[in-house]
């Protein structure tokens, strides 16, 4: 329910400021995944996305963990779910405000992984696969949420372990 409610706010000032949000592109063998971001609900996370995604840091990175209808997970520049781009983000989901306009975990939705300290994200992330969100129960609240996948979803549901984001790039997005 949060979510769709977001969803029409969002809507509702895009429509009215004319403004789109910015969008990644991820290109795999097995085709092309769109995300849009969600700056206002995740800003240090977006810009550190951002950030990631313009030095080029994902071009060639592995998808290294796959949990059936659970996620898949990237971003490693190691490949072995223990890298980083060798600097951390603070939780986001920590601050009430910003918790509040985060999507809750659902298929397609996009969030930073992270160890058990809840500042310690910094390169990897997930996306959701399971369309039961009572799955997700327990990750809501706990992890930074930042985006959804708005086209390419039965490309995310092909993926698996090892397979290559090829390119990775970002659109209407302005540092702030």
């Amino acid at each position: 329910m949060r979510f769709s409610l977001f969803s029409a706010f969002l809507a509702t000032v895009i429509s009215c400021n004319g403004e789109q949000l910015p969008y990644v592109t991820i290109e795999t063998e097995k085709g092309n995944i769109i995300i849009e971001l969600y700056p206002e609900a995740a800003p240090a996370t977006v810009a550190n996305f951002a950030k990631l995604i313009e030095s080029g840091f994902y071009n060639g990175v592995v998808f290294h963990r796959f949990v059936a209808d659970f996620v898949i997970q990237g971003g490693d520049p190691k490949g072995t779910g223990r890298g980083g781009p060798g600097w951390t983000i603070p939780g986001e989901f920590q601050d009430p405000d910003l918790r509040e306009q985060m999507p809750i975990h659902e298929k397609g939705v996009v969030a930073m992984a992270r160890t058990q300290n809840p500042d310690s994200a910094g390169s990897q992330f997930y996306i959701c696969l399971s369309s039961d969100p009572t799955r997700y129960a327990h990750l809501n609240g706990s992890y930074t949420t930042f985006g959804k996948v708005t086209e390419g979803i039965d490309v995310v549901d092909a993926l698996r372990e090892g397979d290559v984001m090829a390119r990775v790039s970002i659109e209407n997005y302005q540092a702030e």
